[in-house]
């Protein structure tokens, strides 16, 4: 059976969100405290974009270029050259906030968290773009929202307070978020809930931060299987390649000097995720 593959030096403060894009080959990830966005590509190159200021994630657009996430929100994101066009700030009376994790749906908008960046209060938010650019905040408050996915149907969407250690869901009615429920808690000895993912057969994915750790449950949140990493704070994951048959899984050095492997990019093979493979990620459709 293959190893755990390291596919970037290890360092990043706040790896975070990582996103395949078919169109460039490559996996794009952040490093939310540094500024940095990344991109690892298929052929083993790498390259690197410094931002102005904390980014949490890039999601592609359908008319090409990205929708960033920004600490000052939303922004229009080219990369050659890198320019920014700022959209919308979603927490006006809240400076010290920053957009921390988001996922786009089936109808090309896009679902975002937000946190308070020093997290020393519960200021964050749940908010929706629209493909008008328009946006409203749907759920709240949160202390650290993480890890937006929707079920294989979009029929529902699970998001996380990492700060309380608990994974909701929603149902998606009309496109609006209605029944919101816990849909598990962890325990101490299960780390934290960050990122997540779905895979096509219906599976949530999640990343633990903590005990360097990714879980697949069923959505009946039983634990089908999990595979341990080598660094203890892995934050988010996401299948790519063509065939949709790798996961790439980031983590964070932030406080851990003494673990060697922390702030890494990994990517686990196939053949340890036992026959299940990926959806093709929405984009962004205004």
């Amino acid at each position: 059976m293959s190893d755990i593959i390291r596919r970037s030096a290890p360092g990043a403060i706040l790896g975070e969100g990582p996103l395949w894009s078919k169109r460039d080959q490559c996996v794009y990830w952040v490093d939310i405290l540094s500024h940095n966005l990344h991109a690892y590509y298929l052929n083993g190159e790498s390259k690197t974009w410094h931002f102005p200021e904390p980014i949490g994630w890039v999601i592609e657009r359908e008319a090409g270029g990205f929708i960033a996430g920004l600490m000052s929100g939303f922004a229009e994101v080219t990369l050659e050259p890198l320019t920014i066009r700022h959209i919308a700030t979603p927490y006006p009376h809240e400076p010290e906030n920053r957009l921390n994790d988001a996922k786009a749906d089936d109808r090309g908008r896009i679902w975002a968290g937000s946190m308070h960046k020093p997290i020393t209060k519960v200021s964050g938010g749940f908010y929706r773009l629209n493909t008008d650019l328009s946006w409203q905040e749907v759920d709240g408050p949160y202390k650290i929202a993480n890890g937006p996915t929707f079920s294989a149907d979009h029929a529902t969407v699970y998001h996380t307070d990492s700060g309380k250690s608990e994974i909701y869901v929603f149902d998606v009615i009309d496109g609006e978020l209605a029944n919101k429920r816990v849909w598990q808690t962890f325990p101490d000895d299960l780390g934290g809930p960050d990122g997540m993912t779905t895979d096509a057969q219906g599976g949530i994915w999640v990343a633990h931060w903590g005990i360097g750790r990714v879980t697949r449950f069923n959505s009946d949140a039983s634990e089908d299987f999990h595979i341990d990493l080598p660094a203890k704070q892995t934050t988010s994951l996401c299948f790519a390649g063509d065939a949709l048959d790798r996961v790439f899984v980031t983590s964070a050095a932030e406080n851990l000097p003494e673990d060697r492997e922390a702030g890494t990019l990994f990517e686990i093979p196939s053949d340890l995720l036992r026959g299940h493979t990926g959806m093709e990620p929405q984009k962004f459709g205004g």
